[in-house]
């Protein structure tokens, strides 16, 4: 039973994991600085937790569904209304910070734009700091200008070290050459991943296209395996 509580191994190398920080620690810096030239280093400072989460997603899982453009644009607008509406309504207090982090994962899921440190973000913004609090509604002014120079760094630099972004869930994946057919004609298709993924019903940051891609690369493998296989004896 413990060993269930292990972490499986990452399938990424130690370059990609340098790639990643350096661009998480570029894109944080830079959305920091340039909120603090705007609104203060006070405010900067206390939004750069939710940044800092959002940089993970955006640089080092970018394919991901929660780490899409309008995630992050969709997801810190949300919780950023949400958050400064419910401040005014129910006060700045623990309990209400609570409510506003669960009415904006609501509204993420309706809006298609679920991004887990906008959840973050609705907290700090009602738990918020002195100079944020005194800007009122303008509060979330900072919160959008730094959510879009962490896209905007994000788009840069992924692009910039081959890594492609963003990538829409309606893109195509790529295909198997037509050298190497399918295993059999009832292969898994999108379609069918969607339908499951449906039946499910629970969240994946995973699209139906990059499970299909997945799917046919381990056919094509086991299809290569399967043919070493059977020649392996007459060598």
């Amino acid at each position: 039973m413990l060993a269930r509580w292990l972490p499986a191994a990452i399938n990424t190398r130690p370059t990609e994991w340098s790639r990643a920080a350096i661009g998480m620690a570029l894109g944080t810096l830079l959305s920091v600085w340039l909120c603090s030239q705007v609104f203060g280093i006070e405010v900067a400072q206390h939004l750069i937790g939710p940044l800092g989460a959002s940089a993970v997603l955006l640089f080092a899982v970018s394919s991901g569904a929660l780490a899409q453009p309008w995630s992050i644009l969709g997801g810190y607008l949300s919780a950023g209304v949400i958050a400064l509406l419910v401040a005014h309504v129910l006060g700045r207090t623990l309990g209400s910070a609570c409510l506003a982090a669960g009415m904006a994962l609501i509204l993420m899921c309706w809006l298609r734009c679920l991004h887990p440190p906008a959840g973050a973000l609705a907290l700090t913004l009602v738990l918020a700091d002195p100079a944020t609090i005194a800007l009122d509604w303008r509060a979330i002014e900072p919160v959008m200008l730094s959510a879009a120079t962490m896209l905007l760094c994000a788009l840069a630099y992924n692009n910039l070290t081959r890594v492609r972004y963003p990538k829409s869930a309606s893109e195509p994946v790529a295909r198997i050459p037509a050298d190497h057919p399918p295993v059999d004609s009832q292969a898994i298709t999108a379609d069918d991943l969607k339908l499951a993924l449906a039946d499910m019903e629970a969240f994946y940051d995973v699209t139906p296209e990059d499970l299909e891609q997945l799917i046919q690369a381990s056919q094509l493998h086991a299809k290569r395996r399967s043919v070493g296989e059977v020649f392996a004896p007459r060598l």
